[in-house]
């Protein structure tokens, strides 16, 4: 029997035991943070760059950027060092800061998405009252809300998960530090304090999630009462990418970490995690700019 005390490290879950796989999934791993890095640069770069687009939006849009880098930061960049390096270890303190970042990134950007599906609802169903709703000084503190509000639950968590005795080794069955398989290590009914944790904070995320829904069912009956086609394609083409990139997060989390234990598996929580901390980073810049002529704009001046 060991416990946390004793524990040095952490060994994460191996993609592939051949060598010639592993160096495949570093490559991968390496096409698809690149990727991520240029696209959410891109997107912060033309933001900042293009004076046209400091707007709420755009502003909104600029901390999602941010968070995604952060995110795919955190897990990626250790995966392919551990295919490259064929091992598995990552150190107690680096699972925690792991953990900690992670959560942090994750818990604000799902924030910054309920603030913009306020954006996108004040702006289409409120127009006349746009400036005064969402001054900049109203952006700003809303984002940094969104950011404290990330930092302390994810302060929260790590310092519970953490503070656990660990029991049951040292493997995670995922290819980073995630909560759930923390817990897993952890003693007999020694994990309820975070479990209670847990469910507080899916509490919070599940009146965001009611919010951005609602939110959305008053945006389409507006959109649908504009007479002029060119008008509703104009309105749908500011929400939908929004939309999208909601659906996708959300759904993939909170199966993630909400799913019952009947129907978990080691393929399809890898699967999953995959799904909601790499997907995500590396195709909202995709979705955002297909459909958005402004930033399709900023970012062909870019290169001119």
């Amino acid at each position: 029997m060991s416990n946390s005390s004793s524990i040095t490290q952490f060994l994460l879950l191996a993609f592939a035991d051949r060598r010639e796989l592993q160096l495949l999934h570093f490559w991968l791993f390496l096409g698809i943070y690149l990727a991520a890095l240029l696209g959410n640069g891109l997107i912060i770069t033309a933001i900042a760059w293009d004076h046209h687009l400091h707007t709420p939006m755009y502003f909104f849009l600029l901390n999602l950027s941010l968070l995604d880098l952060g995110c795919i930061s955190t897990t990626l960049p250790k995966a392919m060092a551990n295919s490259l390096w064929d091992t598995r270890a990552i150190s107690y303190q680096g699972c925690a800061a792991q953990q900690f970042f992670f959560f942090f990134c994750a818990t604000a950007e799902f924030y910054i998405l309920t603030i913009m599906s306020y954006d996108r609802y004040v702006a289409i169903c409120r127009p006349l009252h746009y400036g005064t709703l969402l001054g900049s000084r109203a952006c700003v503190h809303m984002a940094a809300a969104a950011w404290a509000s990330g930092f302390l639950h994810s302060l929260l968590h790590t310092a519970s998960t953490f503070s656990l005795p660990l029991c049951q080794g040292n493997a995670l069955g995922q290819f980073f530090c995630e909560i759930p398989q923390v817990l897993k290590l952890s003693c007999s009914h020694s994990y309820l304090r975070e479990l209670g944790l847990v469910v507080l904070s899916a509490f919070f995320f599940f009146c965001c999630f009611v919010f951005m829904v609602v939110s959305y069912v008053q945006i389409f009956r507006a959109v649908l009462r504009i007479p002029s086609q060119q008008g509703r394609h104009k309105a749908f083409s500011t929400c939908l990418p929004h939309l999208t990139v909601v659906s996708l997060f959300v759904s993939t989390s909170m199966f993630a970490y909400l799913k019952p234990p009947s129907i978990s598996s080691p393929s399809l929580e890898l699967v999953m995690a995959l799904l909601y901390s790499v997907v995500p980073p590396v195709v909202n810049p995709l979705i955002y700019s297909m459909r958005n002529q402004d930033l399709k704009d900023a970012l062909r001046k870019l290169f001119e």
